[in-house]
């Protein structure tokens, strides 16, 4: 029986030893360092980010790889896509794959820079609003109502409408755009920290509320914010380019794509590389977006640790 016993001892410390082998190491690693591991691990994570990074350098380097000017024109307008013109003419006969590669420093950097407008206008407000509630949390959350009333598109129309076309101003309306979505997520995970022990122990150590909310709360809340704004990029430059598409973005002879994809759609039918080249391209990085932000994500949730 004692035999039966040991035997039985030892094969559940046998367990216990594969059970712990078979779980990733994690002790003494960082949050940042638990988080990039498992973002690595991510195949669709690490695809989303290689083509992002392909095509951000891409173009970034637009000046030294582009073959032709974005505003060349050649003696082959129309041309179908070849070894001379990789993505084929528009009508003016310019390189469509040199505007491509211009077009995307245009398109992606509105879709950061109003990402930047909603992230920070919408989280600081986030952060007032959850953080001291009351009035303040009331008529914040009436103003966040009052934009939450009109879709996207239109209340980037209106915001052009009152300062213009111009991509400056796109930037601006739909960086308005995206502040409800941001004011709203930091405003539940204020809510949701401030009345945790670490905050309550900031306050009876005699921290003002500015450093409370500032050391204490948002650290807390970036990851979450962090996520919707990696995704939020996808939709901005999608957003950008509809505008473009209507003429409220860029203008002649700028190469931005969804004003490209809007040169060609008279010349869908018979030329049909110039308005899907463009279009391709605002695929291929919305794709790495979304596949990096899901990614992000998932590395971020404390429950898939």
């Amino acid at each position: 029986m004692a035999m039966g016993i040991q035997a039985g001892a030892t094969t559940g410390k046998a367990n216990m030893r594969d059970t712990t082998a078979a779980l990733p190491v994690k002790k003494g690693r960082s949050l940042a360092s638990q988080t990039l591991y498992m973002l690595v691990r991510n195949k669709s994570a690490v695809f989303g980010f290689t083509l992002l990074m392909i095509i951000v350098v891409m173009t970034v380097l637009a000046p030294v790889i582009a073959p032709y000017g974005y505003d060349v024109p050649s003696r082959s307008p129309r041309q179908p896509p070849s070894l001379d013109h990789w993505f084929g003419t528009d009508a003016l006969g310019r390189d469509i794959y040199s505007r491509v590669l211009y077009g995307g420093r245009i398109s992606i950097s509105i879709g950061v820079l109003s990402v930047l407008i909603g992230s920070l206008v919408g989280g600081l407000l986030g952060l007032i609003a959850g953080f001291f509630g009351g009035r303040v949390d009331s008529l914040l959350g009436i103003g966040n109502d009052i934009l939450l009333a009109f879709p996207g598109v239109l209340l980037a129309l209106c915001v052009i409408a009152v300062l213009g076309r111009g991509l400056e101003n796109v930037v601006i309306a739909v960086g308005i755009g995206s502040i409800p979505a941001y004011l709203r997520l930091v405003r539940a995970q204020v809510i949701a920290a401030r009345s945790l022990l670490y905050v309550e122990s900031a306050r009876v150590a005699g921290a003002t509320s500015s450093r409370i909310m500032l050391l204490h709360i948002l650290p807390n809340v970036l990851g979450p914010v962090t996520v919707l704004a990696t995704l939020s990029i996808a939709t901005a430059i999608l957003s950008a380019a509809g505008l473009s598409y209507l003429g409220l973005g860029a203008q002649p002879p700028t190469p931005e794509w969804g004003a490209m994809v809007a040169g060609g759609r008279e010349h869908l039918r018979s030329y049909w590389w110039m308005s899907a080249m463009p279009g391709f391209a605002i695929m291929a990085v919305v794709l790495a977006i979304n596949l990096l932000g899901d990614g992000l994500r998932d590395a971020l949730d404390p429950r898939l640790r």
